[in-house]
């Protein structure tokens, strides 16, 4: 990321991310990256693309945190062409639904389904301290305006669960679905299906509320939060999905395969053994390596497409999972935002082949997804930036919050097995956001 010509220190007071955040409740959005543990906010964009199943509203910045009907883009691919070459960061979200509904013809979430935001102020977090970058000429004054909403930080309402929140399908209901993807691995249809559930609640408050302690339980590298009109997305996210880096290199870390940790050292060092070792986890995510290579090859110098690690086991707060690293060199000329579209949903959270995945979550999953499995991230002005895959997250849109837990099921797969696996990857996580819902 280049230097940016304004810089400054704020005046943060030991606040968390969560009250930094608080504090800039009063701006109209504001985006989080957690960004491999370099975070960034986003906030004041010039412009900004919101998409719903609905409608496309384009705004830009008329003064201090108001908005205003853009005058000149209406659509999505001009507001992307607008991102070429301007001295701002492009920050935001791209839901699993808006993604493959480019693709096949699917239900969607009736909620924002993209955000994106080009932002001429951002803050950084450097040794401990968060600055104020700018490109505007009136940053001294944004500066200000922005130490004082710290300055005046006011709690916000915290969030309250009406009723505890509860996965929307019984066992039964999920061995159903599990029989009909093994019903169409043994017809040919697929060789592999993501399959997810989804565990919902009707809550008032802001998810915002939560953000702390959600961050602490799972230290999550590519956590993060987005607050656009009554919609908040609360990222835990343990998987990047792409970073484009200098020299045109782009890396994919898809996660296939997980097993639960454990207090005991001699019994999680077990578990994290037993991953390594499987062969049913070994194929799952060697199905899924192979499609994200013919994903990025489309894109990519011939001969680049490497894969520097095949298995590797990386350990989470409350989970081990097996990922994989794949990289390439991008073709001259080729737009980052053009791969990133090109490449979403991400090959770890749908299957193969993808379009028929996707057809057949669709039809099994019996709700839509909405942005869990999308992708949350940044561009710089040079089309260096990081998109992580939003597994992991909690929605919430009005009063309806959604969390959502899955595996890859293959031919090898054992029912009982992927139905736990759904509940080792977000159980911690379940019982945490429950402690918000009081019996009267």
């Amino acid at each position: 990321m280049k230097s940016v010509p304004f810089k400054k220190a704020l005046s943060t007071q030991n606040l968390s991310h969560q009250q930094l955040l608080e504090s800039l409740q009063s701006l109209d959005h504001v985006i989080f990256l957690n960004n491999n543990h370099a975070p960034l906010i986003g906030l004041l964009a010039q412009q900004y693309i919101c998409l719903s199943s609905h409608q496309t509203q384009i705004f830009e910045s008329h003064q201090f945190n108001q908005y205003v009907p853009h005058s000149k883009i209406h659509h999505l691919n001009d507001f992307l062409a607008s991102t070429s070459n301007c001295n701002m960061l492009t920050m935001g979200f791209i839901s699993y639904d808006f993604a493959a509904q480019q693709q096949i013809q699917l239900q969607v979430k009736q909620q924002p389904s993209v955000f994106l935001g080009q932002f001429p102020h951002f803050l950084s977090f450097e040794k401990n301290t968060w600055f104020f970058n700018s490109f505007d000429l009136s940053a001294e004054h944004i500066f200000d305006s922005i130490n004082q909403l710290i300055s005046e930080h006011q709690p916000i309402t915290t969030l309250s669960l009406h009723q505890k929140c509860t996965p929307r399908w019984s066992k039964n209901e999920y061995s159903a679905a599990f029989q009909k993807v093994q019903d169409y691995i043994v017809a040919g249809d697929c060789y592999q299906i993501n399959l997810t559930q989804e565990f919902t609640t009707q809550a008032q408050g802001h998810l915002l509320s939560t953000a702390d302690q959600f961050w602490t339980l799972t230290n999550a590298p590519y956590a993060g939060y987005l607050r656009i009109q009554d919609f908040e997305l609360l990222s835990c996210s343990p998987e990047l999905f792409i970073d484009f880096e200098e020299n045109h290199k782009i890396v994919t870390k898809p996660i296939k395969g997980t097993m639960p940790r454990y207090e005991n050292p001699e019994q999680d060092e077990q578990s994290k053994q037993t991953l390594k070792n499987s062969q049913k986890d070994q194929a799952e995510n060697v199905m899924i390596v192979d499609l994200l290579r013919n994903d990025l090859s489309v894109y990519a110098e011939i001969g680049s497409v490497k894969t520097p690690k095949l298995f590797n086991i990386e350990s989470f707060n409350q989970v081990h999972h097996m990922v994989s690293e794949i990289e390439a060199i991008l073709k001259p000329h080729i737009k980052p935002f053009d791969v990133l579209f090109s490449a979403l949903p991400g090959g770890s959270i749908t299957g193969a082949p993808k379009i028929r995945a996707m057809q057949i979550i669709d039809e099994l999953e019996q709700a839509p997804r909405g942005a869990y499995c999308g992708s949350m991230g940044y561009f710089d002005e040079e089309g260096i930036g990081s998109w992580n895959i939003l597994i992991r997250s909690i929605q919430k849109y009005q009063q309806n919050v959604s969390l959502w837990a899955g595996g890859g099921i293959t031919i090898a797969s054992d029912c009982d097995a992927e139905y736990q696996e759904c509940f080792d990857k977000v159980s911690a996580m379940l019982d945490l956001l429950n402690t918000w819902h009081t019996s009267e």
